[in-house]
């Protein structure tokens, strides 16, 4: 039998082996100094103090003043659950108001000369830029953004309205504004990229514009942005609301010159039988199953590498690619591309850092918008499972970067599916969230079947190494944009940017058709896009 001082000499041998083996304790994250929500809410109270107040409120913009009208309601950030500020809803007959005011500075505004238009959005810019990184923390608290995605987001908004700014005067010749604003109703995932583009484009034309602030996220973002752009004398509304209360105002109202909407189909759906009824000019961007094909194709390190670029924000993306449609054949080369892609993904809280001085975590994704949002897709996922799909992959939360006792109940790990069954909506329906789905095919008709399984789509890539098989299959794909092995994205300046069936409605833009769809010109014209075939738009 061994000795006391034996056993405690072994027992302490064999802890430091343990210890040498499991290497140092990991030093646990922190928030990074001077990001958090109070932090960036004190820099919003500092920098427009007519647009927030002291007790967490935010206010709505109309008739040229920051009103603190409507009810605030409660929010969270889906980074940790915190609380944050709600967006202070109108009523319907509070926003019937705001419009008919709009419609008063939009006939005062579509007269003032272009140059002095320029040089107030031009202002508007630099006090963007100036802003930029509150603005961008912001969108992290709001949305979940990972700070590059953010920055990119603001960068994106500022860099693409200059563009506008030095090229608009041959954009406008021979057209004028239109007879009433713009309504502009988005989804929350890019505010400054999509929205606040939008309406500084609107407004340079000559248009006054109105926008909702998404029911999700971006309330503040939006309204530091839009009280920025207030000083310089641009028109701009903003308005909080549900969409039951604010949907007749902001769709329907004889004030409103065009809607401009990017959102889901059901919504879109009724917004563009509205804008049919009406003669209404309208941009109706909706969701589409965006899918990529592999067909005869063997550069797998290309695949590989684009991958996780894929995963960007969670792919809660209008031009995200949720969908692998592979050749049988091809499934095995498929695999061991794929999945050591996807295991590489970086996922955690947007703004933890080990030691207060490190730079912010480059990240793939954080949270999903929402916990509920979270839980939708988990369930669907658990569902697609108990009817037949495969999973091939599922990450885990313990791998992300995430603060001590953190709220991570918006944050899904990256999945992936073989064949989800018909039955479950990840078979025909964009899940906005880190989930793929992978359908396997035998010929070039299934693959054809495959990729248009949700009646037009946005964007969709075919991977081939045959530029010929490229050629013939690829208008056969029901997306308005296709790439040959590269993936394909919104874009603003140099081409159209629409979509196929149910994922558009109404005018397309891109470059001078944006600035085209919310302009008149000769009588008879008709902006390119899907508009219904007995009906010329103003």
């Amino acid at each position: 039998m061994a000795s006391a001082a034996s056993t405690s000499t072994s027992a302490t041998t064999s802890a430091s082996a343990t210890a040498r083996a499991s290497g140092p304790t990991p030093t646990p994250l922190t928030l990074k100094p001077g990001t958090a929500w109070s932090d960036a809410w004190q820099r919003c109270l500092t920098t427009a103090p007519e647009a927030f107040q002291d007790d967490d409120r935010v206010l709505n913009l109309w008739n040229g003043a920051w009103r603190p009208d409507g009810h605030a309601l409660p929010a969270t950030s889906p980074v940790d659950g915190s609380p944050i500020a709600g967006p202070p809803r109108l009523d319907a007959a509070t926003a019937h108001q705001a419009v008919r005011a709009s419609l008063d500075e939009h006939r005062a505004w579509r007269h003032i000369p272009l140059p002095e238009r320029r040089a107030r959005v031009a202002a508007t810019l630099d006090a963007l830029t100036e802003h930029r990184e509150l603005l961008a923390l912001l969108l992290v608290w709001e949305i979940g953004k990972p700070w590059r995605l953010a920055q990119a987001d603001v960068d994106r908004a500022i860099d693409g309205v200059r563009w506008y700014v030095d090229g608009i005067a041959p954009m406008l010749e021979g057209r004028a504004p239109l007879d009433g604003p713009v309504s502009n109703i988005a989804s929350w995932n890019y505010p400054m990229s999509v929205l606040v583009h939008a309406m500084l484009v609107q407004a340079l034309a000559g248009n006054a514009v109105i926008a909702k602030t998404p029911t999700d996220g971006g309330l503040a973002c939006l309204t530091l942005a839009s009280a920025l752009a207030a000083r310089e004398g641009i028109p701009i509304t903003l308005l909080s609301g549900s969409g039951s209360e604010l949907s007749d105002p902001l769709v329907r109202a004889p004030e409103i010159g065009c809607v401009s909407f990017v959102g889901g189909r059901d919504t879109g759906a009724r917004i563009a039988t509205a804008m049919a009824d009406l003669g209404k000019r309208h941009i109706l961007e909706q969701e589409g199953l965006n899918t990529w094909g592999i067909w005869n194709y063997t550069d797998w390190p290309a695949l590989t590498a684009v991958v996780p670029k894929l995963f960007d924000y969670g792919k809660q993306r209008c031009t995200a690619y949720p969908r692998f449609v592979v050749q049988r054949d091809l499934f095995a080369e498929f695999l061991a591309a794929y999945l050591p892609a996807v295991r590489s993904l970086r996922i955690g809280h947007p703004l933890a850092v080990k030691r207060p001085g490190d730079p912010l975590p480059t990240l793939d994704f954080g949270p999903l918008i929402n916990a509920a949002k979270a839980k939708e897709l988990a369930d669907q996922v658990a569902e697609a499972i108990d009817r037949g799909a495969v999973p091939l992959h599922r990450g885990t939360l313990a791998d992300g970067r995430f603060l001590p006792g953190q709220d991570t109940a918006a944050y899904l790990p990256p999945v992936t599916l073989l064949n989800p069954p018909p039955s479950s909506p990840l078979h025909h329906a964009e899940p906005f969230g880190p989930v793929d789905t992978i359908v396997l095919v035998d010929t070039e008709a299934e693959l054809l079947a495959a990729m248009n399984a949700s009646n037009g789509a946005l964007v969709a890539t075919l991977s081939t190494d045959d530029a010929a098989t490229y050629a013939r299959l690829a208008p056969q794909i029901r997306a308005f944009k296709t790439g040959h092995g590269v993936p394909r994205s919104r874009g603003d300046r140099d081409e159209l940017f629409g979509g196929f069936g149910a994922s558009w409605r109404g005018a397309f833009v891109g470059g001078a058709l944006l600035v085209k769809a919310v302009t008149q010109g000769p009588p008879t014209e008709r902006p390119p896009g899907n508009f219904p075939d007995h009906h010329l738009m103003p």
